[in-house]
């Protein structure tokens, strides 16, 4: 193993996993800005369009359970390449798709490839880099995590402005081209591999329990709550996970070992987790929506708004790497938090007159808060865990977080589409002298106000959580000894 690499071999080993990522993020995200321009185009509703964010984070959520397995049984190189390898082949679809079938398709396509690439990347820093430098670590990889979406807004901007939404795919392929080339001169290997048994059966029952889970949030705004779809959907994944947890806790290889949860810190930290990304892609996704829909501002002006709020997060992240290394994790979630909630409170009531320069200075106030949570939280975590659990540890938090990221922009969407529908058979029983046009757009922003309140309480939660997380270290090394100790009865008992 690598674990004495030279500095100079960790960071060049870093980098080029840094670029991948890079490229794995600002693909999730850069289509945000455009949604609108797509609904027109392809002329499809805010919940099918969602799709092209949900069933990203889709794929990656299903995709994320395997990555403990795929961590064991082959090399960096051979994970790192084939995931930059699919995610050049769903550009290429997507920068040609004819429909919005097939533009789904490349993006599912992409998101398998990066589905892999944050785990693997989580996984190396655990190797290579000692507990006490892993926040500054992890600040970095925040940092891409960030800047990526800081620059993607606008850049999709300019391009849709300019030229075609096409030309997001098409100027994306010679960076990963670049990236796969940098991969094969330069990536080394950090990992020993093994020969682990796959749980097929443990795969099916993942993929069918998140994908009935997220269709059901998914289609809640057009069937609504009480459609028999819906129900069947979102109860039927639920039985199906809780079978797939039985499975793999009885399972002495687990494909996913969730007996991560046995430990407090890691569970805590997953929850603010889970809570934090509702409110980080809820926003990604309503804000773009409600100023080009309802307000009438282009898809540079959206962008251009979201930059300082992104950039300044960006920046931030190696930061809040460093003071969580010597303050630990709960000092920062508590003052990330005191700046989401007013910044979230902000916008409960949108309208008509609502400033360019007030939605700005909001969302630099809530992208300050966001980069004191996001790594500090993850890196909590991670560091509660015992070595041999750290490729689950990793899979885990990530499968964590593209779920929660999936799920909370269904349930966002489907908020403020349903609000907005009521709103408008509201103004219709009245009977008002308002036009179909200026009902539509009070009701859009009516709805958008809503599913901010429903962000809103959910950051309420996140705080209260935070509250009651244990103070730096504490308890920390009980727990772990725990933890190994369960792990080790459990493989003896597995053979």
């Amino acid at each position: 193993m690598n674990q004495t690499n030279p500095p100079i071999k960790r960071g060049l080993l870093l980098f080029v996993l840094l670029l991948g990522s890079f490229l794995s993020v600002l693909n999730q995200t850069i289509l945000n800005v455009a949604l609108p321009d797509l609904m027109r185009e392809f002329e499809i509703s805010a919940t099918t369009v969602q799709w092209l964010s949900t069933g990203f984070m889709l794929v990656n959520g299903i995709l994320v359970p395997a990555t403990a397995f795929l961590m064991k049984r082959f090399t960096t190189r051979q994970l790192f390449i084939s995931s930059m390898a699919l995610l050049l082949v769903g550009t290429l679809i997507s920068a040609m798709a004819p429909s919005f079938a097939f533009l789904l398709t490349g993006r599912l396509i992409q998101a398998a490839g990066a589905g892999i690439i944050m785990p693997l990347l989580m996984m190396v820093v655990l190797v290579v880099f000692p507990v006490e430098g892993r926040g500054t670590a992890m600040g970095m990889i925040g940092l891409v995590m960030v800047f990526a979406p800081a620059i993607g807004p606008t850049l999709a901007g300019f391009i849709i402005e300019n030229y075609s939404w096409r030309w997001i795919f098409i100027g994306m392929l010679p960076l990963v081209v670049i990236v796969i080339a940098f991969a094969l001169k330069y990536l080394i290997n950090v990992s020993e591999t093994s020969k682990p048994k796959l749980d097929v059966i443990g795969i099916i029952l993942s993929t069918l329990g998140f994908g009935a889970l997220l269709y059901g949030f998914s289609s809640a705004g057009n069937k609504g709550w009480g459609s028999g779809l819906v129900l069947t959907c979102i109860i039927g994944g639920m039985i199906i996970l809780v079978i797939f947890c039985r499975r793999v806790l009885t399972s002495a290889d687990p494909l996913l070992n969730i007996r991560v949860f046995t430990n407090k810190i890691f569970t805590m930290t997953a929850l603010i987790n889970v809570l934090v990304t509702i409110v980080m892609y809820g926003d990604m996704i309503l804000l773009p929506i409600y100023l080009q829909s309802s307000r009438g501002y282009t898809v540079l002006d959206t962008g251009l708004l979201l930059l300082p709020g992104a950039v300044l997060n960006a920046l931030m992240s190696p930061i809040s790497g460093r003071l969580f290394d010597k303050f630990g994790a709960k000092p920062l979630a508590l003052i990330g938090l005191i700046f989401i909630i007013p910044a979230l409170w902000g916008v409960t009531d949108l309208s008509e007159t609502t400033s360019y320069s007030y939605l700005m200075i909001r969302t630099i106030v809530l992208r300050i808060g966001i980069s004191f949570l996001t790594m500090p939280i993850n890196t909590a975590g991670l560091n509660a865990l015992p070595k041999q659990l750290n490729a689950h540890g990793s899979a885990v938090t990530n499968t964590v977080r593209q779920v929660a990221g999936a799920i909370g922009t269904a349930l966002v969407v489907t908020v403020m589409t349903t609000s907005a529908t009521n709103h408008a058979e509201e103004l219709m029983k009245a009977g008002g002298a308002i036009s179909k046009a200026q009902m539509i757009k009070e009701s859009s922003i009516i709805g958008a106000s809503d599913a901010y309140m429903f962000t809103l309480i959910i950051a309420i939660i996140a705080f209260l959580v935070t509250l009651t997380m244990p103070n730096r270290k504490a308890g920390m090394k009980q727990e772990t000894t725990a933890i190994e100790q369960q792990t080790n009865t459990n493989t003896v008992e597995g053979h």
